[in-house]
């Protein structure tokens, strides 16, 4: 039997509300930063399916949340894709060689870095309770491409933006290329028992209008089509965060089944203006979490209302902070639990 997380996705408004928060396997947990300490740096965690799987269930078993959303990382795919990856502590992510410096047929695809994710779905979906959703993921192709050009992340991800109108038939080789990649990986989730699937777009806000249907909508469409091809059944959710004004756009032409809503969208604006009857999900400032009280009531309460004509998956507008207290987690819970449409 579906779970309500997933029958939502799908379209069904009913009168409760399912909840997952992004990044909820993570450091604001003392059981991940325990299993951390013992097994090492995150990329090993990652290829580590049992220990992957561990921490992807560690939220459902505080919480219950209704989603267990994949522990892994969107630079997986560029790493399957032939680019070194390495987590640098306090810098972040870091790839090698740059497709700044570098020709995108110079890298050796290596397809096998793919297979222990999905060892690590298999395992979370057999120990996973029959009415909660195992969410499979992965990067857009743009993200994607602003990391593999760039080496790294950045403020308004320029070199790979100059990258893009200087020589974009180059460009357009690494987006298609991602794309492929992406597809593949994402139906290796399904079969292993992912039930629905979210496309993380993280810099989709850095790019002008025309430049945004072409790097973002565009592959985004040719992977839910995909899919849905395949498989009709399982719901897409895409997240272009800093989308604005676009986010109608991007959700008529890329047919993605539900929409994410980062926290700078007013949750009034997108009831309105985004089609009718579309799943949304979000948009909690990751801010208020952590901040708690009174004013987490306050807006958990007006997003709620706001979505109260829809199906509404409730989540954070971004990731959880490593520094929220468990506790606030535990109302915020509670808040959206006992409201009713």
């Amino acid at each position: 039997m579906p779970g309500l997380l997933l029958d939502t996705l799908r379209g069904i408004n009913g009168v409760q509300r399912p909840v997952w928060l992004m990044r909820q396997a993570g450091r604001y947990l003392p059981e991940y930063r325990a299993l951390r300490a013992e097994k090492g740096g995150f990329l090993a965690l990652v290829y580590d399916t049992e220990a992957a799987a561990e921490i992807t269930m560690q939220p459902v078993r505080r919480y219950g949340m209704d989603g267990a959303i994949l522990f892994s990382d969107i630079l997986i795919v560029p790493y399957a894709m032939g680019q070194d990856l390495e987590f640098l502590v306090g810098e972040g992510p870091h790839l090698s060689p740059r497709l700044v410096d570098t020709a995108l047929e110079n890298l050796h695809a290596v397809p096998g870095r793919l297979s222990p994710i999905y060892a690590t779905v298999k395992l979370v979906k057999a120990s996973l309770p029959a009415d909660k959703t195992m969410l499979g993921f992965a990067g857009s192709p743009w993200t994607v491409a602003t990391y593999m050009v760039a080496g790294e992340g950045s403020r308004d991800q320029h070199q790979t933006r100059a990258m893009a109108y200087r020589d974009a038939p180059a460009f357009q080789a690494i987006i298609d290329a991602i794309t492929g990649v992406t597809i593949e990986y994402l139906i290796g989730q399904i079969l292993a028992g992912a039930e629905a699937v979210q496309l993380f777009d993280s810099w989709a806000g850095s790019l002008a209008p025309a430049e945004f249907e072409r790097w973002v909508i565009a592959p985004n469409a040719r992977i839910v089509a995909a899919l849905a091809a395949r498989f009709p059944q399982v719901p897409v959710i895409g997240f272009p965060k800093g989308a604005g004004a676009k986010l109608p756009a991007y959700a008529r032409e890329t047919g993605v089944n539900a929409i994410g809503l980062d926290e700078t969208i007013d949750p009034l604006w997108a009831a309105a203006m985004l089609p009718p009857g579309l799943p949304v999900q979000g948009n909690l400032d990751p801010l208020l979490l952590i901040a708690g009280g009174a004013e987490l009531e306050r807006q958990t309460t007006r997003i709620l209302e706001a979505f109260a004509d829809r199906p509404h998956v409730f989540n954070l507008g971004h990731g959880i902070d490593q520094t929220t207290p468990l506790e606030h987690v535990g109302e915020l819970l509670s808040l959206v639990r006992g409201w009713r449409a």
